[in-house]
């Protein structure tokens, strides 16, 4: 990436965060753009990878099995700090040094998959609760690549869908890529 990750992620961080308060309760049970998941399963999801990569950032093992619910009392605010460690802990240029002990990837990749996640979750829940989206120009700008990069493994994987080209005069053009190659449908929940 050739731009710091934290800046990137610093960038994204509150746009999400800003969908994230903006879920209300009765919202927790609504499908997403990402099938097998409901807005409360997305959300813990993506709580995890939060926290998850901070660890990842100081090249600590994590553990993905446990699939703990973090929507208790107060998870808005939690989220919110658990974002804001996020950038934290990839602030220092160490952290995108060397390979992942605990991905096998490069951390610059490591970093950039935080990112992903919390820009393409953040679009997710923004459309699953009706709430507008504005990611990061520069977030998504840099996202092409390392999507290029690591689809046709998370295709095999099931962590991409195939790539639906749709076009989408509602969306900009880099934001509808980016959509369209992590194989989401961009006018969801219509139908293509």
């Amino acid at each position: 990436m050739s731009t710091q990750t934290s800046e990137l992620l610093a960038a994204a961080a509150p746009r999400t965060v800003d969908v994230v308060r903006g879920v209300s309760d009765d919202q927790l049970d609504l499908p997403t753009p990402c099938s097998d998941y409901l807005v409360r399963d997305l959300l813990n999801h993506l709580f995890q990878v939060v926290v998850n990569f901070q660890d990842l950032a100081e090249k600590r093992q994590v553990e993905w099995a446990e699939k703990p619910d973090h929507l208790g009392d107060g998870w808005r605010d939690r989220f919110e700090v658990e974002v804001g460690r996020l950038v934290t802990a990839w602030s220092d240029p160490s952290t995108l040094e060397g390979v992942s002990p605990g991905m096998g990837m490069p951390q610059p990749v490591i970093g950039g998959m935080a990112l992903l996640d919390l820009t393409v979750h953040g679009w997710d829940l923004a459309v699953a609760t009706g709430q507008p989206y504005d990611p990061a120009p520069e977030a998504v700008a840099e996202l092409h690549a390392l999507v290029e990069r690591l689809g046709p493994t998370a295709r095999k994987m099931g962590v991409f869908a195939d790539p639906l080209p749709t076009p989408t005069p509602d969306l900009p053009p880099d934001l509808t890529h980016l959509l369209t190659q992590t194989g989401r449908t961009p006018t969801w929940p219509q139908t293509p």
